[in-house]
């Protein structure tokens, strides 16, 4: 990215964001949670292969789910349930860093670049509007949740540099279901492989 100064081309976007969606689907069907993806864990060879590294934040991931700390995930790809203190957690929290990397990609620079975990969630909040209730069930429960956070209206991926271009409507409708704010309704792994955004690719591998 660095070297061709933030701009990849939309289809090595796509590339290595179904590479990383696979690679991750595999660790979640292994029961394992990385816990701290982002650009700086994922190695690309010469040939525009991705491996995923440095597991040194996973854990197993068991049912019924235990607790684990929240000092997890560099906070630019933290999400918000850990940001706002849940102890509880599970597969989503690696999809939302997914998100955040393949934001980045299209972008050049990092989604949410907050300097402490507050900074950071009021710039989540900017992009994809405060949460309520509605659309988070349980959201005032968590333990840094303030009903005094200031209220802002989501705005469109349009409004981030150069986002929609770069992913296109299906790009964007899979950003929405990867950042979503309620865990359980984010999308998983196995999902997000096949969702549109990825039909050619999957078309391709399929042959």
């Amino acid at each position: 990215m660095r070297a061709s100064e933030g701009a990849l081309t939309p289809a090595t976007v796509k590339k290595f964001a179904w590479q990383l969606l696979r690679g991750v689907e595999f660790c979640h069907a292994s029961r394992i949670l990385h816990r701290d993806l982002k650009p700086q864990n994922l190695l690309i060879d010469q040939r525009l292969r991705l491996k995923i590294a440095d597991f040194g934040l996973a854990r197993p991931f068991h049912v019924p789910l235990g607790e684990y700390t929240h000092e997890v995930v560099t906070v630019w790809y933290r999400p918000p349930e850990i940001l706002l203190g849940s102890q509880i957690y599970s597969l989503p929290v690696d999809l939302w860093s997914i998100g955040c990397v393949i934001a980045e990609m299209a972008t050049g620079r990092p989604l949410f670049a907050g300097d402490s975990e507050i900074d950071t969630i009021f710039r989540i909040f900017q992009k994809l509007g405060t949460p309520t209730e509605d659309i988070w069930p349980g959201l005032t429960k968590l333990p840094d949740f303030k009903p005094t956070f200031p209220l802002w209206p989501a705005q469109p991926w349009s409004s981030i540099r150069n986002t929609a271009a770069q992913v296109g409507e299906d790009g964007v409708d899979l950003l929405d279901k990867l950042t979503y704010y309620d865990p359980r309704r984010r999308i998983s792994a196995h999902k997000a492989l096949q969702h549109p955004y990825f039909r050619d690719v999957a078309a391709r591998e399929e042959a």
